[in-house]
């Protein structure tokens, strides 16, 4: 098992021991960590060591150790009174969910101020914590881990920004490569001189020479960071984006330019106000922006998409084997939600093995998202009947699962919406369905069709009851009925066979045992 290294050479093993030894484990496990930043200091809380962990504590404080480490070389004394605080919560909050030990990892204000280690001592003493301080590269390895969580096939640049330092690591085949950290934190931007072209230049020649060494041919680059998600929203503002959630948002080269010019002629406190960004995040936007505008002029990469995964996740991907790290995070997600919320656990895996013969052509994308569907086909039976199709449409557009994108995160809800109603017209959801062609549209509901009238069909197996068989050139929908099937073939599963049929635009042929 990988430690961390620590500023003074030290390997440590912050968790202990491995979380992932046994079946129970892997179910049982609750995992604190807590980042201490230059700017924030978070306590995040994993439920389930599995591939795609749930959040089920989250908290962040906006302390700003690192405000004015650049001019003193000491930590921001307000900040270390607010921090302390903080940290005095955060322990007693893991004692009582029985969490040991906490993870603490500091970065950049701690590492670089003098006073640094005396504020670790007194965190100690007070707390119980034990913060381990990190350099720079291992705070962009463990970064670039955490976007290796949410995006396993991960290819390009990951950029993490703090207060006072940004640092950049490559990915590539599911390994970090090289690593670089630079001064280009917020903070640390507040002391450079020269007025508005003196920090251009500053920020373009860091980002020139960072370029020089890690090559400008990535494709993508990866955003990790509150600043850089605050940029995000603004962006998703700016551009009427019909969807808020921030993970996977991806903008080009072009948006970034337009965004930071639109950003620069904004009343921020009303936008702040509008979009529940904190006033002191909302403050370092500006100086974020013009690092973002040079990191997109510099690397010049197609796409930047925003990762809510960063040093938190990337010590929980330290931690897993190789076999779990390879799986598939959303469909990991997906069987954890059926095992949870679904009346029969189990069943979305056969109801798949039943509509496979309509989707046998399907590449390995459209796959994932069918599988997914089919385990989180009935795990919104709770809900009202009048609300389950708009319900379920807003729990997956909206939840916590990696390797998603946001057309795919569409998809899969417009699936589900029509796996209980047979049309989406009038759905409140319906502006989100621009981020869909007319195609994807028509194939969600044909997915979506497909489930209605297999979940119909048996509430066992319905590969029991009958096989599917489709000839889309000849344009006929085959079902073969077993005997168990005829006794199962009612008049509502015979009308959704139908209109199935229909959504393929094919002919229904029904052949008794």
């Amino acid at each position: 098992m990988n430690g961390v290294m620590t500023t003074s050479g030290q390997t440590v093993e912050p968790f202990g021991r491995s979380l992932f030894e046994r079946a129970s484990e892997r179910a049982l496990s609750r995992v604190g960590v807590v980042d201490v930043g230059s700017n924030s200091i978070r306590m995040v809380v994993f439920d389930g060591a599995a591939r795609s962990p749930a959040y089920f504590y989250n908290e962040k404080v906006m302390a700003g150790l690192g405000q004015g480490l650049a001019t003193t070389g000491r930590l921001n004394p307000e900040g270390v009174r607010r921090g302390m605080v903080a940290l005095k919560r955060f322990a007693a909050l893991a004692e009582g969910m029985g969490i040991k030990p906490l993870t603490c990892v500091a970065t950049a204000a701690v590492r670089e101020a003098e006073d640094g280690p005396a504020f670790r001592k007194a965190v100690e003493k007070e707390t119980g914590l034990k913060l381990w301080v990190i350099d720079g590269e291992e705070e962009a390895r463990l970064s670039a881990q955490g976007v290796l969580l949410g995006w396993p096939d991960a290819k390009g640049l990951v950029c993490d920004i703090g207060g006072n330092s940004m640092e950049l690591a490559e990915l590539e085949n599911g390994k970090v490569g090289r690593r670089i950290s630079t001064p280009l934190g917020p903070f640390r931007l507040q002391q450079v001189k020269g007025g508005q072209s003196g920090l251009r230049d500053h920020i373009r020649e860091i980002l020139e020479d960072a370029a020089e060494t890690l090559g400008r041919e990535h494709d993508q680059i990866y955003l990790v960071g509150g600043s850089w998600r605050a940029i995000a929203r603004l962006d998703m503002e700016r551009s009427n984006y019909p969807m808020t959630v921030l993970h996977e948002y991806r903008m080009s080269s072009q948006d970034i330019v337009q965004t930071v010019k639109w950003i620069g002629a904004q009343n921020l406190s009303d936008l702040r106000g509008r979009l529940d960004i904190s006033a002191s995040r909302m403050d370092l936007v500006p100086l974020a922006s013009q690092v973002l505008r040079q990191l997109a002029l510099s690397f010049r990469p197609k796409s930047l998409a925003v990762s809510s995964y960063g040093i938190r996740e990337g010590l929980l991907y330290e931690q897993m084997p190789a076999s779990l790290r390879s799986r598939d995070p959303l469909l990991e997600a997906a069987r954890f939600s059926e095992r949870q919320m679904a009346r029969i656990p189990g069943f979305g895996k056969r109801l798949y093995q039943f509509l496979e013969p309509i989707f046998k052509n399907v590449g390995p994308e459209r796959d994932r998202l069918i599988k997914a569907a089919c385990l989180l086909h009935d795990t919104t039976w709770r809900t009202h009947p009048d609300y389950r199709a708009d319900a379920c449409f807003d729990n997956v557009t909206r939840a916590n699962m990696a390797a998603l994108e946001h057309p795919e995160r569409v998809f899969l809800g417009l699936a589900l919406l029509h796996r209980y109603k047979n049309s989406r017209a009038g759905s409140p959801m319906a502006p989100l369905f621009a981020l869909l062609n007319e195609k994807q549209i028509a194939d969600a509901e044909i997915l979506g069709k497909a489930m209605r009238f297999g979940a119909m069909l048996s509430v066992k197996d319905p590969t029991e009851a009958g096989e599917l068989q489709f000839h889309p050139k000849k344009k006929i929908l085959k079902l073969h009925l077993t005997k168990l099937g005829e006794a199962l073939m009612g008049e509502v599963a015979e009308s959704r066979f139908k209109t199935l049929a229909a959504a393929l635009d094919s002919q229904p042929v029904i052949i008794s045992h």
